[in-house]
């Protein structure tokens, strides 16, 4: 379908979900080629609802055909004419019950070729633990005291089989049950109840599961013969969301991936993000997420794949920069997400002292760790990554600081203190201060690797607590996802804030000084100053910042010697 991009441009790119703007992926188009855009983005980072998805705003994927909702094939050809190359997703480590996959087991039980695309736990853990009541294996105490959980519990969800048989299926991430409302022809033709009796019997259990009862907890009082009819009616109809983990030992999965990665090459995408890699490789004793080798084993087999179809991979993972995951995905080739740019910008402002950011930027260049960075994103301000890099007190007053100003921390599973994240819009983060968000913007644009910028940072977005309180418990990252009509983005357009920060992108990505073979140079100042330089050829650019008063002045010469200076201020 399209025509072959550069994959390693170092241009700005965009990133927002496909219904972000206008309400369908042709809202971000006409964006873009708008004259206030022009020469602004290389590259668009659309969210995987861009796929067939149900939960997760994306994150759990039916299958990688296009979401019709929300895009056409034309569109992503209308990218490939404006040379916009693409950054997709694709999730290693799941895919949705509803998958073609998961239903053809729901359906066929053993009798499906896909009975071993999902892990059986049981099968999985058998010899590694003890059978429950309950129809599951619990592994032993000391396999499971190391093991990583997203989730109160064993990350399990048993699936009713044909045969009625319940099979607990491996569920690291999200899962819901529910059961239909019964009705009482169903319950005179399948289980040969009176006409009345049936109708009551409607009555008492629909009334059930309205209360958010169980099928086992139902008081049957006065129909005590029919319960267990009754239940297996309500059982065998029962309906499942969630996000079921892939057996990676499956050839059929492999398969799976081979396909997804073509199909992604076909929508255009240069750059394939990695989700939820880390959690794919699993074997008993293990921590199960980030396995050490499984997890590089891993990787380097859909490079494999990814080389064939000319894609660059982007593994998305969260992890405590003393841990120095981003220095082996670096070594081992990879490019890497930088987690600890937006944490160590508020950091700057907040101390206005340049110590932690400038330490961070000379392990980027002296490393040559190849990045994308940003200030916002789709999730929150991984703040707790910073473990290592800045002292444990200072990450805490980040955290209260951006607490205070309007952020939400979420339990994972009643500790907020390991949560990697604040979900908050960075502009909020800053206070709402239309200069430190202009100031982050130029540090952004002067730091090594491809800045990409969230559609909500770019209009100045604030928190959007209406959000979250309409998406209710679990609603937290909503607060940075407001939707844009095509009228709120015109009318931003005209904001002093948009147009300056359109200005720095369309500098950072027409003029030649910047790259990953250009020359980063950090100039050892005042604590309060920040001074980066950078050159490329015979062209040169220089950021010079002070974090004080959030004031900065860029000044630069071309190949030709042509001269900019350029002091922008609100």
């Amino acid at each position: 379908m399209m025509k072959n991009q550069n994959i390693l441009n170092t241009g700005p790119m965009l990133n927002a979900y496909p219904d972000s703007i206008g309400g369908d992926l042709n809202g971000s188009i006409n964006l873009l080629r708008s004259p206030e855009l022009e020469n602004v983005f290389q590259t668009f980072y659309i969210l995987p609802s861009i796929f067939n998805t149900d939960l997760d705003r994306g994150f759990s994927v039916i299958d990688y055909r296009l979401n019709e909702a929300y895009t056409t094939e034309e569109d992503l050809s209308n990218l490939s004419d404006m040379n916009i190359a693409l950054k997709l997703d694709f999730i290693l480590n799941h895919c949705s019950v509803l998958s073609k996959q998961f239903q053809d087991i729901i359906d066929k039980g053993k009798e499906s070729i896909y009975k071993d695309f999902f892990i059986n736990w049981n099968k999985f853990w058998d010899g590694y633990g003890e059978m429950t009541e309950e129809g599951y294996i619990r592994p032993y105490d000391e396999l499971l005291q190391n093991m990583f959980f997203r989730k109160p519990g064993l990350p399990i969800l048993k699936v009713r089989m044909p045969d009625g048989q319940e099979i607990p299926y491996w569920n690291t991430f999200y899962q819901e049950v529910k059961y239909n409302k019964i009705r009482s022809y169903v319950l005179i033709k399948k289980l040969d109840i009176q006409y009345v009796t049936a109708v009551k019997l409607e009555d008492l259990v629909n009334k059930a599961i309205d209360e958010g009862k169980k099928p086992k907890d139902i008081d049957f009082e006065g129909f005590e013969q029919y319960r267990d009819g009754v239940i297996g009616v309500l059982e065998a109809e029962r309906q499942y969301l969630g996000q079921m983990d892939l057996n990676i030992k499956s050839p059929l999965v492999w398969e799976f991936y081979d396909d997804t990665l073509r199909k992604l090459k076909d929508y255009g995408a240069a750059i394939v993000r990695l989700d939820a890699f880390a959690y794919a490789p699993k074997e008993p004793g293990e921590r199960n997420f980030l396995n050490d080798p499984g997890t590089w084993d891993l990787l380097g087999r859909i490079k494999e794949l990814a080389n064939k179809y000319d894609l660059r991979l982007l593994p998305e993972i969260h992890s405590k920069y003393e841990d120095k995951v981003h220095e082996r995905l670096a070594e081992k080739g990879y490019i890497t997400y930088d987690f600890f740019l937006p944490g160590l910008i508020i950091d700057a402002f907040e101390n206005k002292n340049n110590e932690h950011l400038v330490k961070w930027i000379c392990d980027l260049v002296q490393k040559n760790i190849k990045t994308v960075n940003m200030l916002g994103c789709h999730d929150g301000i991984p703040l707790l990554d910073l473990k290592g890099l800045i002292p444990d007190e200072q990450i805490d007053e980040l955290i209260n600081i951006v607490v205070s100003r309007g952020g939400l921390v979420k339990d994972l599973h009643g500790k907020k203190n390991i949560y990697y994240q604040v979900n908050a819009t960075y502009f909020s983060a800053l206070g709402e201060d239309e200069r430190k968000l202009l100031l982050a913007r130029a540090i952004q644009i002067f730091m090594p690797g491809i800045p990409q910028v969230w559609y909500l940072d770019l209009f100045a977005g604030a928190n959007d607590y209406e959000a979250v309180k309409r998406e209710g418990s679990g609603g937290h990252k909503e607060i940075n996802r407001t939707n844009l009509t095509m009228e709120q983005v015109m009318g931003g357009l005209k904001k002093d804030v948009v147009r300056k920060q359109l200005e720095l992108l369309r500098f950072r990505n027409t003029f030649p000084a910047f790259g990953f073979d250009a020359k980063l140079q950090v100039f050892n100042n005042e604590p309060h100053i920040l001074e980066l330089h950078w050159e490329n050829n015979s062209s040169s650019a220089t950021l010079k910042a002070d974090l004080i008063d959030c004031s900065f002045k860029i000044t630069a010469v071309d190949e030709n010697g042509e001269a900019y200076n350029k002091t922008p201020e609100i």
